[in-house]
């Protein structure tokens, strides 16, 4: 399987797009605000502010890795607005693309340091792996929140959004032409953006149409229940899992968290899932700490699959994980890399941003993430990563010395 087989246009063709970046990511994305000191929302006294989004999130991983990435979205002529592209802009994304809009606002939302996968699993804060299931907690409207499932006197997460009627729900194909989004040579797409709004739907479905100059598509599942379920209750609204589906086949590179398959479709268990999902080159199912399986399609129509195990990682906080495995995989793709490669480059890049409390978290130089990425199965099963793992020595400076990034259990 050519590793971007359907991204370069056929010699010749008049209805050609021009190419002239790695990897376009449209989405919406909001200002974060995180408790100064940990605690419920209704008795935090002060926030720190930060962006957040699936899409942008991994377009600043990319270009942070190396790639050249552009951001297309919109947002609200405001100081939010404002500040997510300045911050978006500073990681070397492009955000020439980004539309102000004047009368809608840039969505917001706060939340505090854990964050809920899909369906019954929590995830909390403290040694876990570095293997993302679902993409984090169930999204909202307007004001709404959640919570981790556990005692609810004491929630191990709240999430509260605030983007009901936002600038990026606006996104239509109207307002975003297509030749715009499939200026690179990898478009990536998220589950999120069709739940905003039908404008949006249109748009995701127009952009995954097949057509000349079309560019390799990826799509991270990221359900949302709480945004589906809003966006159900309005009048001829189409279920969510039906949407989500359709878009799923319609894409080349699908990732999927095997809690999100059983959330949305009732499937679960990477065969199950591919076998709901059998039309794209290359599925990604994540395994949460297991790690994750690639089922990449050979010229006979039979997959090769593919697992890696994820890493151990002293988790800070989960929230960005999920994307950051997907820029990994997404640079190992444009890379040509083999496929395991992809997963493993895909789980150092989560082991990167597990480790700060944010959402982004600066990827380790890439000769060190390919040595680490080279090691044989023992020695990759040994590693374990901490905060501030990707400010050590590189490999020429004998990183392995460093207990911090490897150890060996007794």
């Amino acid at each position: 399987m050519s590793p971007l087989s359907s991204v370069e246009p056929a010699d010749g063709d008049a209805d050609a797009v021009d190419v002239d970046v790695d990897v376009v990511c449209l989405g919406e994305s909001m200002v974060t605000f995180v408790p100064s000191r940990p605690g419920r929302l209704a008795d935090v006294p002060s926030f720190a502010r930060g962006i957040g989004g699936a899409e942008s999130n991994v377009a600043c991983g990319l270009a942070l890795a190396g790639h050249s990435a552009r951001w297309i979205s919109r947002v609200g002529m405001d100081g939010f607005g404002e500040h997510l592209v300045r911050e978006i802009a500073a990681t070397g994304v492009d955000t020439a693309y980004v539309q102000r809009d004047p009368y809608r606002p840039t969505g917001i939302y706060f939340r505090t340091a854990g964050e809920r996968a899909v369906g019954s699993e929590t995830a909390n804060s403290g040694t876990a792996n570095s293997g993302t299931a679902g993409s984090g907690t169930a999204d909202s409207g307007t004001a709404d929140s959640e919570t981790a499932e556990g005692d609810p006197a004491e929630p191990l997460a709240e999430v509260v959004y605030y983007r009901a009627g936002s600038a990026a729900a606006a996104m239509s194909p109207e307002l975003i032409p297509r030749e715009r989004a499939w200026s690179g040579r990898v478009l990536h797409l998220t589950g999120i953006t069709p739940a905003l709004s039908g404008d949006c739907r249109a748009l995701m479905r127009e952009l995954t149409v097949r057509a000349p100059g079309r560019p390799l598509v990826s799509f991270d599942l990221n359900y949302r229940v709480s945004l589906w379920r809003k966006g159900e209750a309005e009048q001829n609204a189409e279920p969510g899992p039906a949407v989500l589906l359709g878009l799923a086949r319609r894409c080349d590179l699908v990732f999927v968290g095997e809690d999100e398959a059983e959330a949305v479709w009732g499937v679960r268990g990477p065969e199950t899932i591919r076998a709901a999902l059998p039309e794209p080159e290359v599925l990604v199912v994540k395994q949460g700490g297991a790690g994750a399986t690639a089922y990449a399609r050979r010229p006979d129509g039979t997959d090769a699959i593919t697992f890696e195990p994820a890493l151990r990682v002293d988790v800070v906080a989960p929230v960005g994980a999920g994307d950051a495995f997907a820029a990994g995989f997404l640079s190992g793709t444009l890379r040509g890399l083999p496929v395991a490669e992809r997963l493993r480059h895909g789980h150092l890049m989560a082991a990167a941003v597990l480790t700060v409390p944010g959402d982004l978290g600066a990827p380790p130089a890439r000769e060190r993430a390919d040595h680490l990425v080279a090691l044989d199965a023992t020695r990759w099963g040994t590693l374990r990563f901490g905060p501030g793992w990707t400010d050590l020595p590189s490999p020429a400076e004998k990183w392995a010395e460093t207990a911090a990034v490897e150890v060996t259990d007794p």
